[in-house]
């Protein structure tokens, strides 16, 4: 038998170059090879997966942009677990969500509540047949419906311990910029220093700066009632202040989100062991 290139091949594995592992992450399972994965894995290791949506956010930001930001979170999240001494490994992120808010955007793409539940609930099975047992949520997308769906997967499920991170909830938006808190965060000044510090050629950084402040609190016109953002005033898909949008203040909040899941995991570990 031979190669595509002419030459023989004995039927005896490549010698891997020097850099095989080295140019990938270290905790990301998608770069891993199976080989990688076996060492990996285990019952004392906790499963991050990232989960976002593919919606509009704004002129300026892509589509993916709550994606970027919960890999952002998860990969600083896996380094400052493994300085505490606790193995994380990082899942292909879950890119689609419930999104019925940015539905009249082009690009939006949503899935219903139940078919996200299904999809995370078979996720937890296939994680406990490779000898997984602990899961995070760690996500950045904030639609009711969305984030209900993973609240009602926190705890034990299939013999996984599941928990989620809620930046929604009092304890965690105290800690967060005033934009997240007065609810005008979608796609602003917070998300988009977020993406600044992540991946910031695909921030179009021209066009944020000639957008203007959109001051609109769009946690609580969800709560009265409205359903799409152009209805609460957000025709561009954005609200909040992505003029000024800084990557050293994304970098800022990233480490109060990775705050976040690192005492939520260790909580997690501390409640168990007492148990």
């Amino acid at each position: 038998m031979t190669s595509d290139h002419g030459k023989k091949n004995t039927g005896r594995p490549l010698k891997p170059n020097a850099g095989d592992r080295a140019t990938a992450s270290p905790h990301d399972l998608g770069s891993m090879t199976w080989c990688d994965a076996q060492e990996w894995i285990g019952d004392d290791v906790w499963a991050l997966l990232p989960i976002g949506s593919t919606e509009a956010h704004g002129p300026h930001l892509p589509l993916n942009t709550d994606v970027i930001i919960s890999e952002g979170m998860a990969r600083r999240a896996a380094e400052a677990l493994e300085a505490e001494g606790i193995r994380a490994l990082i899942l292909p992120s879950l890119s689609f969500g419930v999104t019925d808010y940015a539905r009249s955007f082009a690009g939006t793409l949503g899935i219903r509540p139940q078919t996200l539940r299904a999809l995370l609930v078979d996720l937890v099975q296939a994680l406990r047949g490779r000898g997984v047992s602990r899961l995070c949520l760690v996500n950045s997308h904030l639609e009711p419906e969305h984030v209900r769906v993973l609240r009602g997967l926190v705890g034990v499920h299939e013999g996984v311990t599941i928990v989620f991170p809620d930046k929604t909830r009092r304890r965690w938006v105290e800690t967060l910029p005033d934009e997240f808190q007065r609810g005008a965060c979608h796609a602003g000044a917070y998300e988009t220093s977020l993406v600044l510090a992540e991946r910031p050629e695909l921030v179009r950084m021209t066009r944020a700066q000639s957008l203007e402040p959109l001051d609109i609190d769009l946690a609580k016109a969800m709560r009265e009632g409205v359903t799409r953002f152009e209805d609460a005033g957000a025709t561009q898909a954005y609200f909040g202040d992505p003029a000024h949008a800084h990557p050293d203040e994304g970098e800022r909040v990233y480490q109060q989100l990775v705050n976040m899941i690192v005492v939520t995991i260790k909580e997690s570990l501390s409640a168990k062991s007492s148990a």
